[in-house]
């Protein structure tokens, strides 16, 4: 298949062949490709570069791909959904005469189970090689096979016979009667005869009017392609025309030319004017007709196959020339023909390569510059969704399992889903009692307010139903920042929005588990107005400053992230290990947080906040009479209300979510690290499983007589450190599923404290993030330095995901030293050149130290910027809210009472052995060496100094140290960066 995959095409189109099985690809890897002309390869193949099948589909047919499977590099099946009609087409290479009898049972069992797993009401075509002669007669074979064959049977050629016995089909070639030329699907030498076959049910037979072999064609040498003509038996249906969305070419505002023509333009259709209209309505529109005209508008139909930019004139010319050598030689075999074949071969390659050159020296001479970099993470996305089988699912199934196929029933299901997941509540207590407002003055809306909002706001993301993206702002600069600042005060004036703004685009995306085809494992994501959305981010802006979230949520809070939760938990289950004590932990998933949260709990748990009044009737503005419409493969649904839950794709939804679980989990949350949120991931740890059970029966009452339900299939325990018959946690009498691991916003943690499985996680998403961008790293005519940028931002930033959260052994360094040099290794030919293995391994690991010191410290050096943010805000306040702030940490004069406690006779006999006094000396040592960075260093320096060196010592600290003196329980927030804030807040006071 090497250099032939356009060539194929070209062929499949000039003969009007849909789909195509083809054998002996002799490519290594399972995905598929396109090769040009609308075509698509879904192939299998070894690393060997032995066999190998595919399957070919023409595009009409690729978009009705249900599902792909890979049996062997032998087998393969894909299954289509036609008007109604499930057809499955399998391809087959059986393996040749001389090889061993266990290696030909191998695959006929293989494809007996493939045909054992198709349904009975389903067609069947099987289009193989099976290197055996079926023969010519059919004598005592009426029933599978016509008479129409070639030469004698063979061993080979009757387990075909047998295997569509066994099968109940019917070889498709020998029931036509042809001249032998259209027989025979073999020609080497002197040799000619069947070995490719076509098979279906005998069922389907009258559905298959022809069926002879093709001669003429060039592409392969030795077999020829055998074609049958294959009508089903369908209802007709009268397809809905899916109207091609023809969108703006926003995206050229990223050329200043562009930009300044656009800017031009648009005061001309205001006449000459500056200042933009104060309403809405006239804007937007304004905005929408001058991009049309200044941008243009792109066809909405797929772009020109970049893979086949070299099939220019001179290699189709050079094909047809060959193609008609190759008939030529087949009439008449003479030397001179053969060698005019030959020649015509060897131009054919010659202008390939030619044209390939070209055509990928101009692609990649602009992807090496600076502005063609984020093509290139563009051409790398195209790739692998290119390489997908299924990338939209046009059936899918409904409440009670059966497939749905006609695009009204699929519209129907999508909308039915979302319409009751959007507008259902769970049961909930009434609140009996209410929530004085707040009523208070506001203050209009600055300018720099919207400013900020602005550069907050990501370009290239798609657009709402509005089609303006905030591409355009960006490109009117202080005008749009004077329109926007008037529009924003009008709407918190009148506290009503524009209604184009109520609209949205709910689009399906796939949790990548569970059945591509059941709704629910889908989670919909809203295209909302980009204007919408920065109105949302300046009321949020004003929301952070008013309302203060507790410290145990982590989730969309500054300056906090998924490796601070995962460090707190770790360093948790750490130090109780060290202790060999047990922790019980309980990891609670909520059903539908988001979708399901009751406008009313909303508005009530804002209220409670401070929120001023005006910013909750802002807010209650924003969800009144929201309607939305789903996009799915076959096309937009009707357009219904969504009355219930957050906006999932909101700029403001997350903090308001952040908002209800604060308020809901006010009375049953303990300190950090006993109770930890991120959004809806809430985990609560305990000493006891009894008091995780109770506090677990506690959360879900809180959290369901509110409207949000727990769900207890979900929702895991986990013991760290268990001892024998410790037992398991209940939720409503019902045993919570015990977990020996679990992974914890995308970082593994084991009950074991151990970190192996973690490891061989992050090792996999490299691979994972390698796959995605291989056709990137393995092209050899990209730069190494853009390789570089690409493999570090894609796959080592998810091989390194967490793990500067865990102290690894060298076995474990090891693992990932070896994985990130096989990666390199991997079809990258710059890594292979310039020495020896030794050599090459020692550059490796130098390089690894450098990144892996740089990996370690990525944390703390977060830490430190996130240490200066607080300590510029201290200070604004005069450092009136420092000591306040923390109630759960050690503070210095604690930490001076624990010094004095320790250093007494009663206080070391109650400790294990010489511990105590071990702990001391630790704890004299990390003061002194604070008091000493405070006089020799400046203020800024030496904070991040010493959360990097105090961070460290803290986790070694053992678990009886973590005592407060005071109230005599463990200490509830072991986060380093509270000890560092009290020791040097003293010190500089």
């Amino acid at each position: 298949m090497t250099g032939k995959g356009r060539e194929l095409a070209d062929m499949m189109e000039r003969r009007k062949v849909d789909i195509l099985c083809v054998q002996e690809t002799r490519w290594k890897g399972s995905k598929a490709r396109s090769i040009g002309a609308g075509f698509k390869l879904f192939y299998y193949g070894v690393d060997s570069k032995r066999n190998g099948v595919g399957v070919v589909l023409k595009e009409e047919f690729v978009r009705n791909v249900l599902e792909v499977k890979r049996v062997s590099d032998r087998v393969m099946s894909l299954k289509l959904e036609l008007e109604g009609v499930m057809l499955n087409v399998v391809s087959g290479y059986a393996p040749q005469v001389g090889c061993e009898l266990e290696e030909k049972e191998r695959f006929w069992s293989e494809l007996d189970e493939v045909m054992e797993s198709i349904p009975t009401g389903e067609r069947v075509v099987i289009g193989a090689d099976f290197n055996g002669h079926v023969g010519e007669g059919n004598t005592g074979d009426e029933e599978v096979m016509g008479k129409f064959g070639v030469k004698e049977r063979n061993l080979e050629g009757q387990m075909v016979v047998d295997f569509a016995k066994r099968m109940d089909m019917g070889v498709v070639n020998t029931y036509f009667q042809k001249r032998e030329e259209h027989r025979v699907t073999y020609k080497s030498g002197g040799r000619r005869t069947q070995v490719d076959y076509i098979l279906c049910r005998r069922c389907n037979l009258k559905e298959i009017s022809d069926c002879k072999v093709v001669v003429g064609e060039s592409v392969a040498r030795q077999h020829r392609m055998v074609v049958c003509r294959m009508t089903l038996m369908v209802c007709k249906k009268k397809r809905s025309k899916i109207e091609i969305e023809k969108k703006t070419k926003w995206w050229k505002l990223k050329k200043e030319e562009c930009c300044e023509e656009f800017r031009q333009k648009l005061r001309q259709a205001l006449g000459g004017q500056v200042v933009l209209p104060d309403d809405w309505e006239t804007t937007a529109e304004v905005i929408r007709e001058t991009g049309r005209k200044v941008l243009g508008v792109s066809s909405g139909r797929r772009k020109e196959d970049k893979e086949t930019w070299w099939w220019n004139e001179e290699v189709q010319d050079s094909i047809q020339r060959k193609r008609l050598a190759k008939k030529k030689w087949d009439m008449d075999r003479t030397e001179e023909n053969r060698q005019e074949y030959k020649e015509s071969q060897r131009r054919v390659k010659r202008e390939v390569s030619k044209a390939k050159q070209k055509a990928y020296d101009e692609l990649y001479t602009r992807l090496d510059t600076r502005e063609g970099e984020k093509d290139l993470y563009r051409l790398a996305r195209q790739r692998d969704r290119d390489g997908k089988d299924v990338q939209q699912v046009r059936v899918i199934k409904d409440r009670d399992g059966r497939v749905l196929t006609s695009e009204e029933s699929v519209q129907r299901r999508w909308k039915e889903y979302f319409e009751e997941l959007m507008n259902e509540e769970n049961e909930k207590e009434k609140r009996v009692q209410g929530v004085n407002s707040v009523e208070q003055k506001v203050d209009k809306i600055r300018k720099d307010e919207v400013r900020k909002a602005l550069k907050r706001m990501k370009s290239g993301k798609a657009v709402g139903p509005d089609d303006i993206p905030v591409e355009v702002w960006k490109c009117l600069g202080e005008a749009a920042v004077e329109f926007l600042t008037s529009l924003f005060n009008r709407v918190l004036e009148s506290e009503k929005m524009a209604v184009e703004w109520r609209r949205s685009v709910l689009v399906p995306i796939f949790k990548n588990k569970g059945d591509v085809q059941s709704c629910s494992n889908y989670r919909g994501i809203k295209l909302m107005s980009h204007t919408m959305k920065l109105w949302e981010r300046v009321v949020e802006a004003r929301l952070r400053k008013v309302v203060e979230i507790c410290e145990q949520q982590y989730g969309f809070m500054p300056r906090k992230s998924t490796t601070d939760a995962i460090f707190a938990l770790r360093i948790l289950m750490e130090k109780y290990r060290d202790g060999q004590r047990e922790l019980h932990c309980v990891f609670v998933d909520l059903e539908k947080a988001y979708d399901r949260v009751p406008r009313e709990e909303l508005w009530y748990c804002m209220r409670k906040s401070g929120v001023a009044d005006k910013y909750v009737r802002v807010v209650q503005d924003m969800y009144e009479r929201s309607r939305t419409v789903v996009r799915c493969a076959v096309g937009q649904t009707e357009e219904f209300n969504v009355e219930v839950g957050l906006h999932q794709g909101s700029a403001l939804g997350p903090f308001l979510f952040a908002i209800v679980m604060d308020q809901l989990s006010e009375e049953v949350r303990q300190e950090s690290p006993w109770t930890m949120m991120f959004a809806d991931d809430i985990v609560i740890c305990s000493e006891s499983r009894e008091q995780v059970e109770e506090n677990l029966e506690r959360w879900r009452f809180a959290l369901e007589r509110r409207g949000m339900k727990v769900s207890g299939s979900k929702t895991e325990y986990m013991c760290v450190n268990e001892r024998e018959g410790s037992g398991t946690v209940r939720l409503q009498g019902e045993e919570v599923k015990k977990v020996q691991e679990f992974k914890y916003l995308g970082s593994t943690v084991q009950s074991n404290g151990e970190c192996g499985k973690e490891v061989k996680k992050r090792v996999q998403a490299g691979w994972n993030g390698w796959r995605k961008v291989s056709g990137v790293l393995c092209d050899r005519k990209i730069s190494a330095r853009i390789k570089g940028k690409v493999y570090r931002t894609v796959v080592r930033a998810a091989m390194l995901y967490g793990l500067e959260t865990v102290s690894l052994r060298k076995r474990q360094e090891s693992e990932l030293e070896v994985a990130e040099l096989k990666m390199l290794r991997e079809g990258w030919e710059g890594w292979r050149s310039g020495g020896t293995r030794e050599r090459e391994r020692e550059r490796e690991r130098e390089r690894e130290r450098e990144n892996k010191e740089g990996g370690r410290s990525k944390w703390c050096e977060k830490e430190r910027e996130r240490e200066r943010e607080r300590e510029r805000e201290r200070e604004r306040d005069q450092f009136t809210t420092v000591t306040g702030k923390h109630n759960s940490c050690l503070r210095i004069s604690n930490m001076q009472h624990v010094l004095e406690e320790w250093s007494e006779p009663e206080e070391r006999k109650r400790s294990d052995g010489g511990q105590a006094e071990e702990c001391d000396t630790l704890m004299m040592e990390l003061t002194q060496l604070v008091h000493k960075t405070v006089r020799d260093s400046s203020w800024w320096d030496r904070r991040g100094l010493d959360c990097t060196i105090l961070a460290s010592a803290f986790i070694s600290l053992p678990i009886e140290l973590l005592y407060s003196v005071e109230d005599g329980q463990l200490i509830r927030h072991l986060h380093p960066e509270h000890l560092v804030f009290s020791l040097l807040h003293q010190e500089t006071e």
